[in-house]
């Protein structure tokens, strides 16, 4: 399978194209705040570096969220314009999932059998979205918007004696708080486009593909609602 990747949940802006699980090429930008300025230009070079059509792609993935609102919805709206465009499927991959993988093939860390990955994305002040995985990517718990702190409550009775491996934008932060001979914190790990290929084909494999009026009522997973706060600038107030 051929599959273009976009990826816009944290700072970082990325797409690809995956071949086989496998990346064929991908763009990129660690620098944040300019999705809606990078994301077009990227895919525009993929297209015509790779010579795209809906011809040669099988399917248009997303990483789902949790992570910025406005990245979300960028990468969104430009996913589902593609595949209606297109007339191509959306596969909606999560993006914790997406930080597990990344974990995986990091040359900073190898994956013991028995770790237990615990991926964070920054949800602002003490606060990220979380999930317990295995070392395979399976997850053990659900995803949630965590407070951290010494009780970090996401550790099920299955982490005792094992090593907790934790990374992400939101993981940093973190560093004084779970310091524990259990906890090992590995820097640099951020959701790239080129991490969910593997992902995706899994998902189409599994079934779990979006068609049609099922893409056009998509909304990322959010977690928390959105509050818009009052604009501090001068004329919108």
């Amino acid at each position: 399978m051929r599959i273009l990747c976009i990826e816009t949940s944290t700072s970082v802006c990325s797409a690809a194209v995956c071949e086989g699980g496998k990346l064929v090429a991908q763009q990129i930008c660690h620098e944040g705040a300019n999705h809606a300025r990078l994301l077009p230009k990227f895919l525009e070079t993929l297209v015509q570096s790779l010579g795209l059509t809906r011809d040669n792609l099988d399917a248009i993935s997303l990483s789902a969220g949790p992570g910025s609102y406005t990245g979300l919805r960028i990468g969104t709206s430009t996913a589902k314009g593609l595949c209606f465009g297109w007339q191509l499927p959306l596969v909606a991959v999560p993006t914790l999932a997406v930080l597990c993988e990344a974990a995986k093939r990091s040359t900073e860390y190898r994956v013991q059998n028995t770790d237990l990955l615990c991926p964070m994305i920054d949800a602002r002040r003490m606060e990220v979205y979380t999930a317990l995985y295995d070392a395979e990517g399976k997850p053990l718990t659900d995803v949630m918007a965590e407070v951290v702190s010494e009780a970090f409550s996401i550790l099920p009775s299955v982490s005792k004696g094992k090593r907790i491996v934790y990374f992400g934008d939101g993981a940093t932060k973190c560093q004084e708080v779970l310091k524990g001979e259990e906890w090992q914190f590995v820097e640099g790990i951020v959701p790239e486009a080129q991490y969910m290929g593997r992902l995706a084909e899994q998902l189409i494999q599994e079934g779990k593909v979006l068609w049609g009026n099922e893409i056009a009522y998509y909304e990322p997973f959010y977690l928390k609602e959105f509050v818009a706060a009052q604009s501090h600038v001068k004329g919108l107030v």
